[in-house]
């Protein structure tokens, strides 16, 4: 098959490279604007993306010769899959470049939220030595709930297994994978049980807004929130709630429900993301789990080697 690619953010060299080398031409154009890539997109088989562009009907109609659209990452909710799929094109994306770096980023995520590593080390440089205050809890003997054992959350899940802890994994596309030390629950479970509840789900409708007052009240006990997934899966207002009663000792997370591609604008313009801000107990981090110095280029490696094969077969 003759391909022909379009790549239209930033990518890491070896994507380009790899593909070449198998004969697969590649146009890179990560500043093109929307208006211009449907003027050209017929001319291409293929077009690799990240999240800024939505490839939604339009394009796709636009694209009479598309065959291959590959996501530079995991998440796939800006692609009108299931639109392409009907058109015959064939969705691809790359969550095994990138899990390592999510699960390892959730960990951090998870020991700094439990020790308020942010708190103390943000009242030591303001010239506060407060070591009470800054008591941690100590993750041994807890129960952590994961929702989610794909790419990300059996990662995460498996690097859990040195900190002596309980792992509780519902997944309600799977079964089978307990083991000595992973043991498959169902949801009701994981609410009666779980210290910490990390999410490792895409966004979806079955997915979208699931974390709400509901969802939360189900829970037995207080518990610590781990988010690595996408932002809109948990409602904020009532995440605030639960933080201003107690349910919810604290959060973590590194998306947002209100992602915008202005990050000023977010915040200037939401009073309830700049309430949520208030909480110390509450860390943030600007959507990076995922991307590392090794992730940029394990993505690159596992897109390419996926498009290569759905060349040559």
């Amino acid at each position: 098959m003759t391909c022909k690619i379009i790549i239209i953010d930033d990518t890491h060299p070896t994507l380009i490279k790899e593909l070449e080398k198998n004969h697969i031409t590649c146009k890179y154009q990560p500043n093109i604007t929307r208006h211009e890539l449907i003027s050209i997109i017929n001319n291409f088989s293929g077009i690799i993306v990240r999240s800024k562009t939505k490839i939604d009907r339009e394009l796709i109609d636009a694209a009479q010769n598309l065959k291959i659209i590959g996501r530079y990452g995991s998440g796939m909710e800006n692609i009108d899959v299931n639109y392409a799929r009907n058109r015959g094109i064939v969705c691809m994306n790359a969550p095994e470049g990138n899990r390592n770096a999510v699960a390892e980023h959730t960990i951090g995520l998870l020991f700094a939220l439990l020790n308020k590593i942010c708190v103390a080390n943000q009242q030591v440089k303001n010239g506060i030595w407060n070591r009470n205050y800054n008591w941690g809890q100590e993750i041994e003997n807890k129960t952590i709930g994961i929702i989610g054992y794909g790419n990300t959350g059996s990662t995460f899940a498996k690097k859990l297994c040195g900190f002596s802890v309980n792992v509780l994994v519902y997944d309600k596309y799977k079964t089978g994978f307990s083991n000595q030390f992973i043991k498959e629950m169902p949801l009701e479970k994981l609410f009666e049980t779980a210290d910490v509840l990390s999410l490792h789900i895409p966004l979806n409708e079955e997915t979208n807004n699931m974390v709400n007052a509901h969802f939360i009240s189900q829970f037995k006990k207080p518990f610590f929130l781990l988010n690595t997934s996408r932002g809109q899966i948990i409602n904020t207002v009532d995440l605030i709630a639960a933080l201003k009663s107690g349910k919810i000792q604290g959060a973590a997370l590194d998306v947002l429900e209100y992602e915008k591609a202005n990050f000023e604008s977010m915040f200037s313009e939401n009073k309830t993301l700049r309430t949520l801000t208030k909480f110390e107990n509450v860390i943030l981090t600007p959507h990076i789990a995922g991307w590392s110095n090794e992730s940029y280029e394990k993505l690159a490696k596992t897109l390419a080697r996926k498009i290569i094969q759905y060349k040559n077969k």
